[in-house]
């Protein structure tokens, strides 16, 4: 093996303008790729939501604007694979899964790579068998300033190998902003997720911290906010989800809310706008103004998240017969595109092409029980057949290809794909 040591850019590095990332083949799609493309060159604005067709006759799909690898998913591939190439002498870990997508976790691991910890943060490798001369990448979502201090101690320096996404960090240094102006964190997000942790331990070190992870808890939070429930009730109904010391009479008066990334920007908004107003009618006869109580903080949604769910109320306003979103089943972004779905149309979250058994029969995931199931007759009988398609920001472009094309092979009288792609080209 060889030996050489090729520097990787630092950190800092990728704050800079967006960039063009180097993502394996492997990921890469011919078709999806053209059509981005055409697509970006007709709306370099991307004020344009709605979806492209691609008709075939007696089967139409309908793609998404946006969907597939945001610059944070791509430059934490990038950066994994460049580790791979140029530290091949050496042990390569990862703190847990890269991002939520099973395709680019499988091929990491068939690399070499090994996970020291799941997606719920148990240890699959203990800390003791890592040394110094260990490289441990720091995943997309971040990670906490516990497991910083860990690495640390080991004498793992992570600053080069930290591909923590920027719009993750710009929550961090919300949460921190906010929290030296003396106002409690809020966090919107999934209490158990990689990224809700990481900026509950980052939000906790400067202010005290809580975390809501949907409108009904926000509305449980509001109860203790307007003195409505005793303090000792709210330390058993947020049991995990509160920083050490928090004070319910005293750290509830003044607020700010941030989010974890990849939550659905309505619900994130419509928490802050719910928690403002609890604010504003608690301290009415005060005559203060409302920023006494609530800070003015600003969406922390990510440019990808809020382009892909623009994209899926584009697409949904389209007519068609079901729908097909691909990605990891733990992925939340991915998950908040099949809620909205669901709700308009049958809809089949899968993993990837083999998911689509046959033409009568799809393996699909139900957000609701948390299994796969199989749908018999997914597919109607009517001709044309309108298939929505889209998928989460850490799924790549190639299986989107692949459920596309397997989809398609159910119906031979179909116009062959290369001259549908022509109007691309």
């Amino acid at each position: 093996m060889s030996s050489t040591v090729h520097a990787l850019p630092q950190k800092t590095t990728k704050f800079k303008k967006m960039k063009s990332f180097q993502i394996p083949d492997t990921f890469k799609s011919p078709v999806i790729g053209a059509i981005k493309e055409y697509r970006r060159k007709q709306d370099k604005m991307k004020k344009d939501f709605s979806p492209t067709l691609l008709d075939f006759g007696p089967v139409r799909f309908l793609i998404a604007r946006h969907f597939g690898f945001c610059y944070g998913v791509e430059n934490a591939v990038e950066t994994a694979y460049q580790i791979i190439k140029d530290y091949s002498s050496k042990k390569i870990y990862l703190l847990s899964e890269m991002i939520h997508n099973p395709e680019v976790n499988r091929d990491l691991l068939d690399q070499g790579v090994r996970f020291i910890m799941d997606t719920s943060g148990r240890q699959l490798i203990p800390w003791e068998e890592l040394t110094a001369d260990d490289i441990v990448i720091i995943p997309a979502f971040g990670t906490t300033l516990e497991i910083q201090a860990k690495l640390s101690t080991i004498g793992i320096q992570t600053e080069q190998y930290d591909t923590t996404c920027p719009f993750v960090e710009k929550v961090w240094k919300r949460a921190s902003s906010i929290g030296q102006s003396d106002y409690t964190i809020v966090i919107h997000g999934k209490p158990a997720h990689e990224e809700t942790r990481a900026t509950f331990s980052h939000a906790r070190q400067n202010a005290p911290t809580v975390i809501v992870k949907d409108m009904k808890e926000a509305q449980k939070l509001a109860a203790y906010m307007k003195g409505e429930k005793s303090a000792e009730l709210f330390y058993e109904e947020f049991k995990g989800q509160y920083s050490e010391g928090f004070s319910v009479e005293k750290d509830l008066k003044r607020i700010g809310v941030v989010n974890q990334t990849t939550m659905l920007a309505s619900d994130t908004q419509a928490i802050a706008d719910y928690l403002k107003q609890v604010m504003v009618e608690t301290y009415a006869s005060e005559g203060s103004d409302i920023t006494a109580h609530f800070a003015d903080t600003r969406d922390t949604l990510c440019y990808a998240t809020n382009d892909n769910q623009s994209a899926t109320y584009g697409l949904l306003e389209q007519a068609a017969d079901l729908c097909v979103v691909a990605g990891g089943y733990n992925s939340s972004n991915t998950s908040h595109l099949v809620e909205l779905c669901e709700a308009k149309l049958p809809t089949y979250f899968i993993e990837n092409a083999a998911k689509i058994l046959d033409r009568d029969l799809i393996r699909h995931y139900d957000l609701h029980e948390k299994v796969e199931k199989v749908t018999e007759h997914y597919l109607p009988d009517s001709s044309p057949v309108t298939i929505m398609l889209t998928c989460g920001a850490s799924c790549p472009d190639k299986v989107v290809e692949d459920i596309l094309i397997r989809l398609l092979s159910f119906y031979p009288e179909a116009k062959p794909l290369d001259e549908t792609m022509e109007a691309f080209v």
